[in-house]
Order: C-alpha cells, then sequence, then structure tokens
C-alpha cells in the first residue's frame, strides 16, 4: 500500500494539554473490546487526551493526584458515540434547504416550495429533500404540475427522503431536456403518465440526467454546509461519523482541516466508488492523521435502490407490484471486477445493500474475490444489510461481513415493508438479532439525513423496534429486539472495529482517546421507551470538551 506523498501524521501538531484531569461524580458504562459486557465506573482519570483509568468509589482518592476535577453532578457516562452510515455534507445541505421532512401532502410539500423560493429569491435553484409519498393520504409519487402551479419559474428539484428518488418542475426538466423521448438509464426510471410524458419523479440513476444541470456548491458555500453539520452532530454526542460516498471537494476540506487541527469530528471517509476520481484515490493509498481525526481507507459502491421507492433489487417481484423487482444500481459482472480491484489496493469495500437480490450479489461478489486474490482482513461492510434472504443470512458469517445497520429504518419503514416484500420475505428483514446471534459484527448508524442524526432515536429503534409514540405495542418484528448493552456496543466499539479503529477509539479503556458525552438519564437500566428523549449535556473528544448544552 503506497501511502499519501506527505503523511498527515507529520502535519498535525498535538496542542493537547498534558493536565491530568478526573471526571468524578458520575454513572458510566462503556464497552470493553472482545466483551459482549459493559463496565460500569464512577469516575473517569484522563490526560494528554486519552484515557487513564477508570474506577470506582472506593478508588477515587487513590486516584486524585493534581488532578483538575470535573463534578458530573451524578449524570451518566457514555463514550462518544458514532454514526457508521451517514452523509455529512448531505445534512449540511439539508439544514439549508427546502427541507419537506414530515410533511403531509404533495399540495403542502408544493406550498413550502414557494415560501423557500420567495424567502431566497437570489437562489437559481430551489433545492431540497424529504418528501415521503408513503406519508401523505394519496400514497403515490408527486408530479410537476404541483410544483408549476406554485408559480416559481425558476428550477426545482426535490430529493425524496431516501435520496434514491426526486421531484422535479417544468423548468428543471426543460433545462435537462427530458422529452418523451428521453430513455431510462440503466440502473434508473422515469416514471411516466399514460401518454408516455415524464410526470416529474426520477428513480435512481435516472436522477442524474438533472443532476448534473444543478450548478456545483462553491467552496465557501460546503464549508458552511459543513460548519452547519459538525454543530449539530457535537450537540447530539456524536463524535465520529463514517461518511458514505466522498468527493473530491469533501476529501479536500477534511484533509485541509485535519492538517490545520479544525476538523472538530473524527471522521471515516468512504470514497464513492462511482467517481472517475476512483483510480487516482486507490493509486493515492489510504489518508490517516496522527489523532485519528480523519480516516479514509474504504469505498462505497451501489447494488441496488431503495424499498420505499421500489428500486431495491428483489428475487421476486414486489408483493405490491407485480410487474417490478427493482432496479440494479450497478450489473453484477462491474460490482465483482471494482470489488476485486478496490481490495487488490487494500481498501475496505462497502456496498450499499437493500433488497435480498441486491444483498445477495454483494455477498457473491465478495466471495468471488477471496477465492481469486483474498481480502477478508479488510472487514468489508455490507451497508444496510436490509432484506436478507434467509439463506444468505449465515453468508454474512462464513465471510466475515460486517453488516452495517440504520435500526431507525426499521420503526421508519414498518408501515410498508411488509406490503413490499410480504409475509415471508419479511423474516429476513431488519433482522438485526438474527446477525448478532450467529456472530456477525454489527455496525449501526442513521444514515442522516435519510433519518434525523440523534443516535438516541437510532438506540430507541433498536431495543424496542417502536416508533417515538412507542408504538405498535410490543414492538413491530419482536423477536429482533437489542439489549440497551448490545445496541450500545454497535454505536461504539463496534463501529470502531468497523473503520479499522478499535485500538484507539470506540470505548473508553485505557490508551484510547477520551472521547465521552454526558447524558441527562440511563440509557442501559432506564426505561426503554424514554431512551429516545436522551439529551446531551457535554461532548468531549480527545479530552477536549467540544460542546456543552446552554
Amino acid at each position: 500500500m503506497r501511502a499519501l506523498g506527505v503523511s498527515l501524521c507529520l502535519l498535525v501538531s498535538s496542542n493537547l494539554k498534558a493536565q491530568c484531569h478526573i471526571y468524578h461524580n458520575i454513572k458510566g458504562y462503556t464497552p470493553v473490546f472482545g466483551s459482549t459486557e459493559l463496565k460500569s465506573f464512577d469516575w473517569l482519570k484522563f490526560e494528554s487526551g486519552k484515557v487513564e483509568a477508570t474506577g470506582t468509589k472506593q478508588n477515587l482518592t487513590d486516584n486524585l493526584g493534581n488532578c483538575k476535577k470535573h463534578d458530573g453532578k451524578g449524570q451518566y457516562m457514555l463514550p462518544g458515540l458514532f454514526d457508521a452510515h451517514a452523509h455529512v455534507s448531505g445534512l449540511g445541505k439539508e439544514m439549508t434547504r427546502v427541507n419537506l421532512r414530515g410533511v403531509e401532502s404533495e399540495s403542502a410539500s408544493a406550498a413550502k416550495v414557494k415560501e423557500f423560493a420567495n424567502a431566497n429569491p437570489q437562489s437559481k435553484w430551489v433545492l431540497g429533500r424529504g418528501w415521503n409519498q408513503v406519508l401523505w393520504l394519496v400514497k403515490e409519487f408527486p408530479t410537476k404540475t404541483s410544483l408549476d402551479a406554485t408559480g416559481v419559474k425558476r428550477p426545482v428539484w426535490l430529493e425524496r427522503i431516501d435520496g434514491h428518488a426526486a421531484w422535479a418542475n417544468s423548468e428543471a426538466m426543460r433545462l435537462a431536456g427530458i422529452n418523451r423521448d428521453t430513455p431510462d438509464p440503466p440502473g434508473g426510471k422515469i416514471i411516466r403518465d399514460e401518454n408516455g410524458d415524464a410526470t416529474g419523479v426520477f428513480i435512481d440513476t435516472a436522477m442524474y440526467l438533472i443532476e448534473k444541470k444543478i450548478p456545483p456548491m462553491s467552496s465557501l458555500e460546503l464549508e458552511y454546509a459543513f460548519d452547519k453539520a459538525y454543530e449539530h452532530l457535537l450537540a447530539l454526542g456524536l463524535v465520529g461519523i463514517h461518511d458514505a460516498g466522498i468527493t473530491q471537494p469533501e476529501i479536500d476540506s477534511y484533509v485541509k482541516r485535519a492538517k490545520e487541527n479544525r476538523l472538530p469530528i473524527r471522521i471515516y471517509g468512504m470514497l464513492a466508488g462511482s467517481s472517475r476520481d476512483l483510480d487516482r484515490w486507490l493509486d493515492a493509498g489510504h489518508i490517516k492523521d496522527d489523532k485519528d481525526m480523519l480516516s479514509i481507507r474504504s469505498v462505497k459502491l451501489y447494488s441496488d435502490g431503495a424499498l420505499g421507492s421500489r428500486g431495491a433489487a428483489m428475487l421476486q417481484p414486489y408483493s405490491d407490484d407485480a410487474d417490478n423487482k427493482g432496479l440494479l444500481l450497478t450489473k453484477p459482472r462491474d460490482l465483482d471486477q471494482l470489488v476485486e480491484k478496490i481490495i487488490s489496493k487494500g481498501f475496505q469495500v462497502n456496498v450499499h445493500a437493500i433488497g435480498d437480490r441486491g444483498n445477495r450479489i454483494v455477498l457473491d461478489a465478495l466471495e468471488k474475490t477471496y477465492k481469486k486474490i483474498g481480502g477478508r482482513e479488510l472487514r468489508n461492510r455490507n451497508e444496510h444489510s436490509q432484506v436478507v434472504s434467509l439463506k444468505d443470512i449465515p453468508r454474512f458469517k462464513e465471510l466475515d461481513v460486517i453488516a452495517s445497520i440504520q435500526p431507525v429504518f426499521a420503526t421508519s419503514d414498518m408501515n410498508m415493508a411488509e406490503d413490499r416484500v410480504g409475509p415471508w420475505r419479511i423474516k429476513g428483514g431488519y433482522a438485526w438479532k438474527k446477525f448478532l446471534d450467529q456472530g456477525t459484527i454489527i455496525a449501526a448508524g442513521s444514515d442522516f439525513p435519510v433519518e434525523l442524526a440523534n443516535p438516541f432515536h437510532g438506540l430507541h429503534a433498536a431495543v424496542t423496534r417502536q416508533d417515538r409514540d412507542n408504538l405498535p405495542k410490543g414492538g413491530w418484528l419482536p423477536d429482533q429486539k437489542l439489549t440497551p448493552q448490545q445496541a450500545l456496543i454497535a454505536f461504539t466499539i463496534n463501529a470502531a472495529y468497523a473503520a479499522h479503529q478499535e485500538k484507539t477509539l470506540g470505548s473508553l479503556e485505557k490508551g484510547k482517546w477520551a472521547d465521552f458525552i454526558l447524558v441527562d438519564r440511563d440509557v442501559i437500566n432506564g426505561k426503554h421507551e424514554d431512551i429516545w428523549k436522551t439529551t446531551v449535556l457535554e461532548t468531549w473528544i480527545a479530552g477536549e470538551k467540544k460542546y456543552q448544552k446552554q
């Protein structure tokens, strides 16, 4: 493996204070690498940004020394949380655009577009995200007609909540040259009316037909979006993000900030496998700094689409759409070649897979590459592992594939998932406990901005299998509930393991970075139904306070 010409290790200076600190009067929990149980503690000692010790009230006096004391006032301490699959710039962009999350109808969504356009007359395009037709009374895709009726003359482009479909007005379609004769691209679909005309909704790769016309963000706009995202994430107790599918502008920002000690949160970057820059990135080698603030050593690929837009690739037709088996975003032969190339360069492969066919194709590609050139030690990952054939679940263990999961997906999708795949296939859907029971490592995240970034929503969903109204009673597919201990491990040490960082991150063990949060309730032994209500009081990274609730 060739490293970059200039190692960040030489460029990042350490300005951590060497003073000893003790955080006491707390009720703490931490995973211990290799154990399925949590360790409890009453105080934490750290120095030069790293954990020195944890202990009980009985041995506190012997460890005080000349340490600076911090009184936790009886609150609860956890290791800083990770989101093992998310999109940082996507979150920042969402915070500066039309937000349609939770809007209950097409007409109300169009009204929000008009309101945003009137408030932002300088924007050349009106961009937004978050609509979800499954939540509307009429559960059908929207059309350009409602957007055109707003009177907004600028092009409008609104991504569905999962990012696998988008809704355009006529002006956006005109700029892209979309007409009746425009063919569906491989791996994509243009929704059309009975006359064959495009209605305004574009699925998966068809989205690129219009996206290529959207002016790129300036570096100043990107940095502003990042700043908005970082501030939000730290307030939620997140200390590290696995950023799924980064491109050159994002890489440049991360590297520059890391060099200048201005990267406020830990980033594990997955390179965008669809980029024309992929070969150049692979040849350049891994990127890593000496404080574990930035690591780029993996590639994000796509197998299929999403379940909500019926783009997830299924082995048999959708139960609620008999002529549709979903979409493959990468042909199996092409995926085989990409997996082999990436692994041959020493990079971890992380593949988006939602449907049972999409998941099988990923497992097949990894198995072929392992037999040909090896690569198990790279801890390759299946991103989402959402609806998996019961025959294929054991293959995750056989192939040492990490299941990167998003617990909130289960509770967000429970209103439509069984309708999509039927009562038999759903037995392999959102099956987190089946993975754990066979010894598969699961790393947890949210896929924000598809879901809200709050990790306590994910912990709650994993433990209860309920929404934040604590419905349905007893939980959806309750046999797949995780314990609070299992859920916390998935958001901490397992996420660190999935990034090759378990020796320095993910738990409050001696010698690791002192990344921790103080919260207002007991998420391990408290009421399960209240986990989602957790408030973060403080967030610390490498022994430095990055956030304090006002």
